[in-house]
């Protein structure tokens, strides 16, 4: 082992997963082995399709294990067969247990998209935009133990978002902070390995935790006719930036269900709507959508 290019198995999920690859990658960091959720139906006509960090995995021809579970020692060979340096956890939606944690020479490192322990759990990333906390968003790369985003710091950096910028896309976002957690675990992990760096112990008692966003949690109680202003028009709009992509934003109107695409705020503080997809019907621009509703 080279003090640049450890051994190392990359277990990794989405959005962030393939972006924080990439950056790893171009500072000559490769897993020699890549965990990932197994491949899932997928549209209307329910295609089985590899995750995206399977098909980065394949293009470079890096062996790829699915595990459905994590629990069963016999199901994860390719792992525990071996002798590893390190591991690295991306956006990885399924437990580890204590003793895979801990099995790497030099233990699993977590890329978690914000300034622990703000927003330990499963949304942070769309929390943090939902959160208005533009000033204290970030990322963290920490050493993992058994609880929840709960092991000690190794490196923070805060994303700068300029005002002007905000209230960021969901999805935009995403990419933002995937490519600074991965460069920032690039640019820590020779120091990891030689033992350079003393994590600190995070202050649980500033902790606040995020919840596992579903589709229902994207509803909008608004009237497509009387859109709200001032406060409210904001916070609408923090919610539509925040869910924007998965699980995305909606309103019910007339007994329909009509997605929100996207929306920003007038120079006077009003929430103006760009474009929907009404229930059972194409995307249009929302004027067009009210055009209909006037016939």
């Amino acid at each position: 082992m080279s003090e640049q290019s450890p051994n190392f198995v990359y277990f990794g999920g989405e959005p962030i997963g393939v972006p924080v690859l990439n950056e790893l990658e171009a500072c000559g960091l490769v897993p020699s082995l890549i965990v990932c959720n197994p491949d899932r139906p997928v549209g209307r006509k329910q295609v089985f399709t590899a995750p995206p960090v399977k098909q980065w995995a394949l293009e470079r021809n890096i062996e790829v294990l699915q595990p459905e579970t994590l629990k069963e020692k016999e199901a994860l060979s390719a792992v525990t067969e071996r002798q590893f340096d390190l591991f690295v956890v991306v956006a990885y939606n399924k437990i580890m247990p204590k003793w895979l944690i801990d099995s790497p020479t030099r233990g699993t490192l977590n890329v978690h998209p914000s300034l622990l322990p703000l927003l330990r759990g499963a949304s942070p990333i769309r929390s943090t935009i939902l959160g208005d906390m533009r000033q204290q968003c970030g990322v963290s790369i920490m050493q993992m133990d058994e609880k929840m985003d709960h092991g000690p710091i190794v490196a923070q950096q805060i994303m700068d978002i300029e005002e002007a910028q905000w209230p960021i896309h969901g999805n935009e976002l995403d990419i933002a902070l995937a490519n600074i957690g991965g460069a920032l675990l690039a640019s820590i992990i020779p120091q990891w390995m030689a033992g350079d760096i003393d994590p600190q112990e995070q202050d649980h008692d500033q902790a606040t935790f995020c919840g596992k966003l579903d589709r229902s949690s994207g509803e909008l109680e608004l009237d497509p006719c009387n859109l709200p202003t001032g406060k409210e028009a904001y916070q609408t709009l923090l919610k539509i930036r925040a869910f924007e992509g998965y699980p995305g934003t909606f309103f019910i109107y007339e007994n329909k269900r009509v997605k929100v695409i996207d929306a920003v705020l007038s120079e006077s503080g009003t929430l103006e709507i760009n474009q929907v997809v009404p229930e059972g019907k194409k995307q249009i621009a929302f004027q067009l959508y009210l055009d209909g509703l006037a016939r």
